[in-house]
């Protein structure tokens, strides 16, 4: 009897909050790096490069997938489109389908290839997968990946064109910090110079760039210097996208150990959201989108485009400060205790009554909300 929940291809473990539905394809396994202390997840493992014959063995089962699922569509009367009620039937009936089933239903067209740094692979092998991948899979229409800055440096523009015109559209950098001492306590294995050739190179090849920020990296000791080098190093890079991350330090990250020695000690969520004011502040007139579309961030709705945005989202920040004290504490255990997503949700009543109710179990049980959210925050990763 066959087992209908087996995978029937590779996946990785993650991927960005901004790919949520795309079709996910494993070029490589793990980080070639994984030195960084602030990361958790990929230590222990060990870094391959995928065969290309196992690669697209993947990519035609997933596109056999396609297959099926517009045939069942056309069976139960859908027109090959993929509803809800198809999704669902299909999620019960063929459990191992479901990465290609939410890809049709969602209709995003988009693709990311996994894990942390696809690119270390060879350019030949990559164009080669690529050209398979749009001619097995149709309806595509983005294809993006992870890219450490280092690989990106050492990569000619002529390599990452020819990436670009077997059909890469973004990728997606990890800068962290632009501030040098804190890259290297960190163990980057990247220097600011080389993240801001890196960027300008992805750029010339014609790839979009989706560059990362950690907010709170630095910790108390070098807060502002990472905000200010940070900003510097985005100004000259001007990236498509800057996203930010707020650090978490789960227990199981080498980072977690410098916390215990008192030698790196972690900013306060207020201060943290002073360093991500200072960074607005410091980025210059860029063509670019600020997001910040990870809920590990206090305030998730602080986007925009930083063109015409970058006051509106420095007032949301002063807006925050401007609460009264006890309505900060509220927002902030509402916010991560998932009742709130915004400020606005402050004038929700019934939210508010319910996070209020909340406090009051804790005060009761002799739990701080400082601690309580801490003991929630490592679950955001």
């Amino acid at each position: 009897m066959t087992d209908k929940t087996k995978a029937l291809f590779e996946q990785g473990p993650i991927r960005p909050p901004s790919e949520a539905t795309s079709l996910f394809i494993r070029l490589t396994r793990n980080c070639p790096w994984n030195r960084c202390l602030f990361c958790p997840v990929y230590k222990g493992e060990r870094f391959s490069r995928r065969e290309v014959a196992e690669i697209k063995a993947d990519i035609d089962a997933m596109a056999d997938i396609v297959d099926r699922v517009r045939a069942f569509s056309w069976r139960r009367g859908s027109g090959g489109q993929v509803t809800l009620e198809i999704a669902s039937r299909l999620q019960r009936e063929e459990p191992a389908w479901l990465p290609v089933v939410a890809w049709l239903y969602y209709g995003s067209g988009a693709v990311f290839l996994q894990d942390a740094d696809s690119l270390a692979a060879p350019v030949d092998d990559l164009v080669e997968v690529l050209e398979y991948l749009r001619r097995r899979i149709p309806g595509i229409r983005r294809i993006t990946t992870y890219a450490r800055s280092r690989t990106l440096f050492r990569r000619p523009v002529a390599e990452l064109r020819r990436l670009v015109e077997a059909g890469l559209n973004r990728v997606h950098v990890g800068l962290e910090s632009g501030w040098d001492p804190l890259l290297e306590y960190m163990q980057k294995g990247v220097r600011s110079e080389q993240h801001v050739e890196a960027g300008l190179k992805a750029k010339e090849a014609g790839l979009e760039l989706s560059e990362y920020v950690i907010l709170g990296l630095g910790g108390r000791k070098m807060w502002r210097e990472h905000a200010l080098a940070t900003a510097r190093v985005l100004n000259r890079i001007n990236p498509h996208f800057i996203r930010v991350r707020t650090l978490i330090i789960p227990p199981f990250s080498p980072l977690f150990e410098e916390v215990k020695r008192g030698s790196f000690v972690p900013l306060e969520e207020d201060r943290v959201l002073e360093e991500e004011k200072l960074l607005l502040t410091e980025l210059k007139a860029l063509d670019a989108v600020f997001c910040s579309d990870h809920h590990s961030n206090l305030l998730q709705e602080l986007q925009g485009h930083l063109a015409r945005d970058r006051e509106r989202m420095i007032d949301l920040i002063d807006s925050y400060f401007n609460l009264p004290a006890e309505q900060k504490s509220l927002f902030r255990l509402g916010r991560r205790a998932g009742y709130f997503r915004s400020l606005d949700d402050l004038n929700n009543a019934a939210l508010s009554v319910s996070v209020e109710r909340l406090g009051r179990r804790l005060a009761e049980e002799g739990l701080s909300v400082d601690g309580y959210i801490q003991n929630l925050l490592p679950r955001y990763l």
